[in-house]
């Protein structure tokens, strides 16, 4: 039975008769217990509506208010004067020293990126295969220790690090049994790519050459962009993956444990070995989980702060800046909240692009799309047609 078939005749809606002798259907009205609910629904979602633009959407709005204006922290940033885009001009567009703090940064923190991310994702997995095997003992206690540089407090590890790292902590003392007089670590600013390229004999890092020194940048040399991490920033490096890998290590382990093992059974059935059923098998399963960890630690690396501002502060010789603190510096030290705040966006950019490429590269693709040497090899392990 039809709605309309139970309504009385005043209920039901008249069709309409045009001029030209056409019949217009009636327009239905919304159900009313369609309308409740949807009533029902928005007054559910208003609180996190109101929580969302309170807390999220306003403070980011007025964030770009002020990075477009001159405000110097005093009196409320409303009333600040506008500028336009004259803070981003200084950072991105004009040669001066705001610039070449920022490239420099910008540097830092790309090195950075380019080796916490993958060594921390890759330990991160190790972890949690070794932890998923069926016959090892003691898989709690692993868990816990491997999580818990996770759960203990920045600064308690930061402490730590800065013992371990001194010119005659515990890092230099078991590199000298090796033969290896270790360098003051968070005194010393050269790079790690300059130290190759000149172990190597490729480049005089005193007398660098002219088409790598006269040619610059958002203000720095390519010969600069090129020194790699300085041995400071090793350090820094070190602590970060130490501290995240537990964490993404429960990732990817919840993950394993998400695979059917009789996938793995069948592969093992069809002869596949033990690389083979890692390669074809574990690391399609975990695409998800692996974009996940690698986004994460994508915005937590460009956004170091805290083990910058306890143990080196930028230091030596601005080798440990990074755009996070250098953003806090521009803003609470100097008072140009103003130019903090557009370097604050010119990182909230950065990462969204990184993001997107990203993205890119690991969404999934048609089958036919596919290069023909991997199309070629993956019927070849399952013997079907290319």
């Amino acid at each position: 039975m039809s709605i309309t078939q139970g309504m009385g005749p005043a209920q039901v809606p008249a069709a309409v008769a045009t001029a030209d002798g056409d019949v217009t259907p009636p327009k239905r009205r919304r159900s009313g217990i369609r309308g409740s609910e949807n009533r029902a629904g928005l007054l559910f979602a208003a609180p996190a509506f109101v929580l969302i633009l309170l807390f999220l959407i306003g403070p980011v709005l007025l964030a770009l208010w002020v990075s477009l204006t001159d405000w110097s922290g005093k009196g409320s940033p409303l009333g600040a004067n506008f500028i336009g885009a004259k803070n981003y001009d200084t950072l991105l567009g004009s040669p001066n020293l705001q610039q070449r703090d920022l490239a420099t940064a910008l540097r830092n923190n790309m090195y950075y990126v380019l080796l916490v991310v993958p060594l921390q994702t890759v330990l991160a997995l190790i972890l949690a295969m070794a932890i998923n095997r069926q016959r090892l003992r003691g898989k709690g206690f692993f868990r816990t220790a491997f999580y818990f540089p996770s759960v203990t407090s920045t600064v308690a590890i930061s402490v730590v690090f800065l013992f371990l790292f001194t010119a005659s902590g515990a890092v230099n003392s078991v590199l000298a049994w090796f033969g290896i007089n270790g360098p003051n670590w968070f005194a010393d600013p050269r790079g790690v790519g300059h130290l190759i390229l000149s172990g190597l004999g490729l480049v005089d890092t005193a007398n660098p050459p002219a088409w790598l020194a006269d040619h610059d940048f958002l203000g720095i040399s390519w010969f600069q962009w090129i020194a790699g991490p300085s041995v400071a920033m090793c350090a820094l490096i070190t602590l970060a993956i130490w501290t995240t890998a537990g964490t993404f290590m429960l990732i990817f382990l919840a993950a394993l444990q998400d695979i059917p093992a009789d996938v793995e059974e069948a592969a093992m059935v069809d002869g596949a070995n033990r690389w083979q059923r890692f390669r074809n098998v574990t690391l399609p399963a975990l695409k998800p989980t692996m974009f996940l960890v690698i986004t994460l630690g994508l915005i937590g690396t460009w956004q170091v702060f805290d083990q910058v501002y306890l143990m080196s502060q930028g230091k030596p010789s601005k080798t440990t800046l990074t755009p996070a603190y250098l953003s806090f510096q521009t803003s609470f030290q100097d008072g140009k909240w103003g130019q903090g705040t557009a370097i604050a966006f010119i990182l909230f950019v950065i990462i969204i692009v990184m993001t997107l490429i990203q993205r890119f590269v690991m969404r999934d693709r048609d089958s036919s799309r596919k290069p023909w040497w991997r199309r070629r090899r993956e019927a070849a392990l399952t013997g079907s047609d290319v």
